[in-house]
């Protein structure tokens, strides 16, 4: 049953159970994408095949915060956590959440998460037209992104708050930054998105050997072509 809100918004789609309010972020294609199951199909179907049920999820890139709605909803998620450090979304995330009844089990947080020692307090993201291109590293097209200023949240502050055993991540190409520094014990499944255009291929052979060396082996059988499944291995 759907949440309570002051404001009424139209429903421009349902994705996998998961209402969606019209928001000004999206676009027809876009919108014609989650009634056809392929808006971040990659990610919802790695994520509803390895989340076991009750899980403690720090998302991390929440974007319009479709993904973990779905996943919160269909993995019956204990609690999420997300993070979102683009601050043109962040009351339409909490609509979403309250529309489709999960703002009892589900938060976003403004902000980006760093693991490095000693971060700091803010860190310039840069802004896109399309929300999905937006990111702390400028890849292409300089000229058209917009920075804004945004706090960091340490992960080692964060985890303390809110432990979490599941993390799902896309965050436009900082994973590896955040695998660098992460302490992930207590942590089972990560699900990323890689960015092999932004780190490489030393950088993506260095995310092997960091979730190798942190005791995780990589999903195959769940995994798919731009989005990974990491599990504890053993």
């Amino acid at each position: 049953m759907a949440g309570t809100s002051a404001e009424v918004r139209p429903i421009v789609a349902t994705c996998k159970g998961i209402e969606v309010p019209e928001a000004p972020h999206f676009g027809p294609g876009m919108i014609r994408s989650m009634g056809e199951g392929r808006y971040e199909g990659k990610e919802i179907q790695t994520g509803l095949a390895v989340i076991p049920e009750g899980a403690r999820i720090l998302e991390m890139g929440a974007g319009s915060g479709i993904v973990g709605a779905v996943l919160a909803k269909n993995c019956k998620a204990e609690k999420v956590v997300a993070i979102e450090a683009n601050p043109e979304l962040i009351e339409h995330i909490r609509h979403l959440y309250t529309h489709n009844g999960l703002d009892r089990v589900m938060s976003v947080r403004h902000g980006v998460v760093f693991t490095a020692p000693e971060p700091p307090a803010t860190v310039e993201f840069f802004l896109r037209g399309n929300f999905l291109g937006s990111g702390l590293k400028v890849v292409k097209n300089p000229e058209r992104a917009r920075p804004v200023t945004v706090p960091v949240l340490p992960y080692g502050a964060l985890k303390a708050e809110f432990p979490h055993d599941v993390i799902v991540m896309d965050i436009e190409g900082a994973e590896l930054d955040f695998l660098r520094h992460a302490d992930l014990t207590g942590v089972n499944t990560i699900i990323l998105e890689v960015h092999r255009d932004i780190y490489g291929r030393e950088g993506m052979r260095e995310i092997r050997r960091l979730f190798a060396d942190a005791g995780f082996a990589l999903d195959e059988e769940h995994s798919k072509v731009g989005v990974h499944a990491y599990r504890r291995a053993g």
